[in-house]
Parts: C-alpha cells; sequence; structure tokens
C-alpha cells in the first residue's frame, strides 16, 4: 500500500484578510477532493487552510516549531512538535507531495526554495514570483493543477 499523498500549504501567521480566505477555500478545496494537507499548524494561512481542509474531511498535519503539541491551531489532526523553530521548514518540505504557497513571507520563500531545490511541485496564489513556481490566479487554476499533478503520480 502507497502512501497518502500530502500537500503542503504554506503561508504567513500574520496574513491578510484575503490570504486567510484564500488559505480557507485552498483547504476546504482539499478536504472535498479528498486529499489531506501538511503546514506549520499555527495561525493565519496555516490555521484557515487547516480550518478549510477539516471542515471539508480532510486530515491535517501540523509540523510545528515549538517543542509543544497544545501550540497547534484547533484544527490540526495530528500535531507534531519540532522544537526546531524555523528550521521545521525543511521537514515540511520533506513531506509534502506538492505545496501551495499563499502570500509573501520570508518563511514561506524559505519552504519554496527548499521544496524546488528537492524537485517538488510548488504552486503559487498571489505568492513569490520565483522561478519554477506555478503561479495560478484562483482557486480553479489552483483544482486544475492538482488534478494534473494527481494524473501524473498516480500508478498505472
Amino acid at each position: 500500500m502507497s502512501p497518502k499523498t500530502l500537500i503542503g500549504v504554506i503561508g504567513v501567521s500574520e496574513a491578510s484578510e484575503a490570504e486567510m480566505q484564500n488559505a480557507f477555500e485552498v483547504g476546504k478545496l482539499l478536504g472535498a477532493m479528498g486529499l489531506d494537507m501538511v503546514c506549520g499548524g499555527l495561525g493565519g494561512v496555516m490555521e484557515e487552510a487547516s480550518r478549510g481542509c477539516h471542515q471539508a474531511g480532510g486530515i491535517v498535519l501540523g509540523i510545528l516549531p515549538g517543542g509543544e503539541k497544545n501550540a497547534a491551531n484547533p484544527f490540526v489532526s495530528f500535531a507534531i512538535p519540532t522544537n526546531l523553530g524555523h528550521s521545521r521548514n525543511t521537514v515540511i518540505a520533506h513531506t509534502a507531495d506538492l505545496l501551495i504557497a499563499i502570500g509573501t513571507g520570508y518563511g514561506t520563500l524559505s519552504e519554496i526554495a527548499i521544496a524546488l531545490k528537492l524537485g517538488k511541485k510548488v504552486l503559487g496564489l498571489e505568492s513569490w514570483t520565483v522561478e519554477g513556481i506555478q503561479a495560478c490566479r484562483d482557486l480553479p487554476e489552483i483544482e486544475a493543477a492538482l488534478r494534473d499533478f494527481l494524473a501524473s503520480t498516480s500508478p498505472p
């Protein structure tokens, strides 16, 4: 049995209303598509994506920067305390099969860079303009890119 596909949703904890709305909709889309997600497990983009995914029936894995499980947002299904600080971004990039970046924080940029270095697909929704990121204008483009990715990674 192959492990389930995990989609990473990355973004800032101090998010704008638009970023939080985008994150919620992306999380909801993932759950509705039967996908599970991994994120940093805290607030802002991470919490809103977690909330959307959780509400749509998905599982949320939170890779926390600190050492306490109870620091996770309330929508995280499984909290993994790492006590790694920003280094936990490397764990998130390695864990996700594909990442969706929302917004332009520097932590988000570090996760993007690590994921691209690992050869992982990164979708951007109003995020950094970096070579290798597939910029998506809206939720339907995110969904289409996810479906293409899933079709390209499923066994024949």
